[in-house]
């Protein structure tokens, strides 16, 4: 049985859209789901003393929050199993921390109280950065959002790093009944130059190098997944452009993410902050070793 989803609220309307994926997916799961709404801000409303018979503002926005995000849960899918916490303390830390039971963390791309013109939440960054378990942030096109092309796209970096990133993008792809797109990008050095040779052989070498890189990753695809069927490109160029183009037809895009050893969290590198900050679907991070 699949673990829980957590989904962070906060009331904004990039929160809400993120529990309408988590509940989506959810369903697709056949998992609970947990709502969370973390705030620094009750830790200090609970310290102050209070006389009065009504209520203070702020414990009554606290308790809006979460039944605000719970009865839209249950609007959408009425027999979905959802509970909800609220924790008095900072939403990413809070996240991370509950992330550790959890089969995924989703969040939207930016809280309440972000400024209007940044792409991604620094809440959801850093998440996305110190979560044990796959984080996904909800972001692009209302069509992408809510499945409209049936296709999970894929970046591959390493073969030998790709295990768990392939297997949450394949389980990914088989609950929508979709296509697996797995995206390998790849340079030559030698086309950086001014006036690059355009040998066929050392192109052929490059390309065939990827393809195989590819293979490799997706190797562990066997006939179990036969409903599923697997689109491979090795493209050549930067890996962040192949990814972002993929983005464009996709329900969701799956990176990876190194944990770093004797560190807290993953490197999140120039890769990961591209399609977090310009993906046109939703993104998930997938931490591996």
């Amino acid at each position: 049985m699949e673990r829980e989803l957590i989904v962070g609220a906060d009331g904004s309307e990039e929160s809400l859209s993120a529990v309408d994926w988590a509940v989506d997916e959810a369903v697709r799961r056949g998992t609970p789901l947990r709502i969370v709404y973390a705030s620094a801000w009750e830790r200090y409303e609970g310290h102050k003393p209070s006389f009065a018979v009504r209520r203070g503002a702020a414990s009554t926005y606290t308790d809006h929050i979460p039944a605000q995000a719970v009865a839209r849960a249950h609007t959408r899918a009425p027999a979905l199993k959802v509970t909800s916490d609220v924790l008095a303390e900072d939403p990413a830390t809070a996240l991370a921390r509950e992330s550790a039971g959890a089969g995924a963390v989703v969040v939207g791309c930016r809280g309440r109280g972000e400024l209007a013109g940044l792409l991604l939440g620094s809440v959801s960054l850093s998440v996305a950065a110190h979560a044990a378990a796959p984080v996904i942030v909800v972001r692009g096109g209302r069509q992408n959002r809510d499945g409209g092309f049936q296709r999970v796209a894929v970046g591959i970096d390493e073969a030998d790093e790709a295990a768990a990133v392939v297997a949450f993008a394949l389980r990914s792809a088989e609950l929508r009944g979709g296509e697996l797109h797995a995206v390998h990008a790849w340079r030559c050095p030698a086309h950086q130059a001014p006036e690059p040779p355009r040998a066929a052989d050392a192109t052929d070498f490059h390309q065939m190098r990827a393809e195989m890189r590819l293979d490799e990753a997706l190797r562990a695809i066997g006939p179990q997944h036969a409903a599923v069927s697997v689109r491979r490109d090795a493209v050549e160029g930067l890996a962040r452009a192949a990814l972002l183009e993929a983005s464009t037809t996709a329900d969701l895009l799956v990176v990876g993410a190194r944990r770093r050893r004797g560190h807290i969290g993953m490197q999140l590198g120039p890769v990961n902050h591209a399609v977090l900050h310009h993906s046109a679907c939703p993104v998930a991070v997938v931490p591996h070793d």
